[in-house]
């Protein structure tokens, strides 16, 4: 090691002792253990360890720079390459590789606030997610009868919006969930109101937001998982955050956004005297429309009175009868027509019939030979020298008995 208080360096040294030399000076210099550095970011890593690396430069020289975790975790921005800033931490030297750099441990933007920074870096990244795309906006019901408040239970914002329910619609019943609006800890206090409010359904609108104050008192509501938990609620949501010139990450991913706590109520509440207005002229409106009604109905009872049908019912009575008869004609005209086409048909098949019966063949003096068995003879091979046959004739049957066969010697299959 380098005593660096020596008035005189030994002229010959190592690399290791010249580099170590290089870092005792800068750890003995205070210029460079406290120093604020401008420049612009490039060459930006977030590394998965937690730790960033990047280069600061300007328009003639590059500076190396790392900030570990601990001091990353701290940043209320996330840094990008361009971005100009003012990094503040120490100068130091890296022995084995005989380098020096900055090491970082806290950062602003420069010329514009670090708040400011994450708040549009939040909006960018949220945006894109399409988180507050229009289209995703609930309605506000017209007329809820239970709204739920999330805010600080001491704070103004809640009298403002007792006030203006009591003055506008008295008949709407507010639920107040309690939270911190301000710190470390508001965050959890307003999505555990959203949740609740959300899985009890409980409440038909939620108004959620605080009083005015600073940037830094309001940056409860630019919280990533406020933001997403407004999102996320399946009940309608009113920001409502500061004043009419305070924006937060919240009144992006609400259904509606109201410049006051004050506004919101009326935004969420309806007017009760508009409301009666509305009804009366709802009820006159119905009114009218029935009061024609009833007349036009009247004109239509007494047209129907005047029918003949009230006024002389016999004469319909009448006039029902003689169509009776007139169709009973009708009827009995077209049953003897088709009376008679179904005669004349069976007539005619009849006679058809008729012209194929076998006794039509017998009528015209054949016989018809059947054996003992009742078989019909058909052959001189079906019958034998002393067989008992019945010959039947159209007007009877002949018993005879066969006492002679004499086949031809081409039978024909004629008649015996």
């Amino acid at each position: 090691m380098i005593d660096m208080e020596t008035e005189k360096i030994p002229m010959t040294l190592t690399v290791s002792e010249v580099n170590e030399c290089i870092k005792a000076y800068f750890e003995l210099n205070p210029a460079f253990s406290d120093i604020y550095i401008k420049g612009e970011i490039s060459n930006f890593t977030n590394h998965r360890t937690g730790h960033f690396y990047f280069t600061l430069k300007d328009e003639k020289s590059n500076l190396k720079a790392v900030m570990f975790r601990s001091s990353a975790q701290r940043m209320k921005f996330m840094p990008e390459t361009g971005m100009k800033v003012i990094a503040h931490g120490r100068i130091d030297a890296f022995v084995r590789d005989g380098q020096y750099q900055l090491y970082v441990d806290s950062m602003e933007p420069d010329g514009i606030g670090s708040l400011y920074v994450a708040f549009e870096q939040l909006k960018r990244k949220l945006s894109a997610e399409g988180l507050f795309a229009p289209e995703k906006k609930r309605p506000i019901p017209k007329i809820p009868m239970r709204v739920g408040v999330i805010t600080s239970p001491t704070g103004a914002a809640v009298r403002d919006i007792i006030n203006i329910s009591g003055r506008r619609f008295p008949a709407a019943k507010l639920l107040l969930y309690p939270s911190l609006v301000q710190g470390p800890d508001a965050p959890r206090d307003l999505i555990a109101g959203l949740q609740y409010f959300g899985s009890t359904r409980s409440v038909d609108v939620i108004i959620i937001g605080r009083g005015g104050g600073s940037m830094e008192d309001l940056w409860a509501f630019n919280d990533e998982g406020v933001a997403r938990a407004i999102a996320a609620c399946p009940i309608p949501v009113i920001s409502a955050v500061g004043h009419e010139t305070d924006f937060t990450i919240a009144d992006f991913a609400a259904d509606v956004r109201a410049p006051t706590p004050s506004a919101a109520a009326e935004l969420a509440l309806p007017d009760k005297r508009e409301l009666e207005q509305k009804f009366l002229n709802v009820t006159g409106h119905n009114a009218l429309v029935l009061s024609r009604m009833i007349e036009t109905k009247r004109r239509e009872l007494e047209a129907l009175s005047k029918r003949r049908c009230l006024t002389d019912p016999e004469l319909i009575i009448d006039e029902r009868r003689m169509t009776v008869d007139s169709l009973t004609e009708k009827l009995a005209f077209s049953m003897t027509r088709i009376t008679d086409v179904d005669r004349a048909n069976l007539s005619a098949l009849a006679s058809k019939l008729d012209a194929l019966s076998p006794l039509a063949v017998l009528s015209r003096g054949y016989f018809a030979v059947y054996g003992e068995d009742g078989s019909v003879i058909k052959s001189t091979a079906d019958v034998n020298i002393g067989d008992k046959l019945s010959m039947r004739a159209s007007d009877g049957t002949v018993g005879v008995t066969v006492d002679n066969v004499s086949p031809d010697r081409a039978p024909t299959g004629g008649q015996i």
